[in-house]
């Protein structure tokens, strides 16, 4: 799947440089663009020679139209950030997603990013938000849940009791 890596300029010159040398990398690396009237322009020219760029530093749902005509293959709306700051991320998400089925010919995927706990991940889905950047402690409660641990245990209490080995 695609691999974003992120130019590290800010002025159009500068970033198209380092986005010609970062997809030379390999062909499934979307380049990482800031929402800016440069990005914006490199995202444009970018995809439109065929290559997947991720604009990110996404906080409307009018940067999100802006991201998706300039052909991007993805947009990152930073919803920890938002909420952060007192706003609702989530509701960002909702929106982005209501504008994009109203547009079926943007090919733009939705990319969660700055996603603080399980709900935020949820919610994204549930909203359909195509990808999420999740990082390793919210992975890690996602699969625990209580009742899966006492099942678990239970499990192993009852089978050491019968005497059995499956080995």
């Amino acid at each position: 799947g695609p691999v974003s890596a992120e130019v590290a300029a800010t002025d159009y010159a500068t970033m198209r440089k380092e986005a010609d040398k970062l997809r030379a990398i390999a062909d499934n690396v979307a380049i990482k663009v800031p929402l800016t009237v440069d990005g914006l322009k490199v995202c444009k020219e970018l995809s439109d020679e065929g290559t997947m760029v991720n604009v990110t530093l996404c906080f409307s749902a009018n940067q999100a139209i802006l991201a998706a005509k300039a052909g991007a293959a993805f947009i990152s709306p930073f919803v920890g950030r938002l909420d952060d700051i007192g706003q609702d991320g989530m509701t960002l998400i909702a929106e982005i997603c209501t504008i994009y089925e109203n547009y079926p010919n943007w090919d733009t995927e939705v990319l969660v990013a700055s996603i603080r706990n399980p709900m935020h991940l949820l919610e994204a889905a549930k909203m359909g938000a195509h990808v999420a950047t999740i990082p390793p402690g919210v992975i890690r409660q996602l699969y625990k849940h209580p009742l899966t641990d006492s099942g678990l245990a239970a499990f192993v209490k009852d089978w050491a009791e019968t005497g059995q080995s499956i080995l």
